[in-house]
């Protein structure tokens, strides 16, 4: 028997991401989130949904680009300290001995120990309610070569180790148990 419960966002597991923003040193800043997503293939589009009131905020309206850093089990303690910890009270980058990098095409810092950065640029903001969506396009993204595979060039997610989140808890992703199709492919 199931029962009805309020109203809530209860759509887990999320990736746990840390979006870096800022255009120059002096105001880069990492927000950790998990109201973050894919919407469209083609054009590649995703989005983050970031609080009003949040120190990366301003920083994001300003300069209308960010940088999705896909985060790892190795990660995780500086993915949730970057979450529970305010930019205006530290230099996240320092504090938690993460390397600022370069992106190829945003003017945000990319995070250099993340196995894949997305870059994007907003399209579009749009107030929802307790948090604002920041609609993007992905004009570019850098993946970690360790992870690539030397035959495919496919990125390797499962060895890559990345971080999920559900309900209040990080979570490694765990085996792999098929893929895309695999229930209606035929046997030869």
């Amino acid at each position: 028997m199931k029962v009805d419960w309020k109203p809530g966002t209860m759509i887990y597991p999320l990736p746990a991401v840390m979006i870096t923003c800022g255009s120059e040193p002096s105001e880069y800043n990492i927000i950790t989130a998990s109201w973050v997503g894919t919407i469209c293939t083609n054009p590649p589009m995703c989005y983050i949904s970031i609080r009003p009131e949040r120190y990366s905020y301003p920083i994001l309206v300003k300069n209308m680009e960010f940088v999705i850093n896909l985060t790892t089990e190795e990660l995780a303690y500086q993915t949730d300290w970057c979450g529970v910890n305010s930019g205006k009270d530290y230099y996240k980058f320092e504090k938690m001995n993460l390397t600022p990098g370069k992106s190829s095409v945003v003017n945000v810092p990319t995070i250099e120990e993340a196995p894949l950065c997305i870059e994007c640029r907003v399209k579009e903001i749009m107030a929802l309610g307790s948090h604002d969506m920041f609609i993007a396009d992905v004009v570019n993204v850098q993946a970690d070569d360790q992870y690539l595979d030397p035959v495919t060039g496919a990125f390797d997610m499962q060895r890559a180790g990345l971080l999920a989140y559900s309900h209040g808890k990080y979570y490694g992703l765990g085996e792999m148990i098929g893929k895309f199709g695999w229930s209606v492919k035929k046997k030869k």
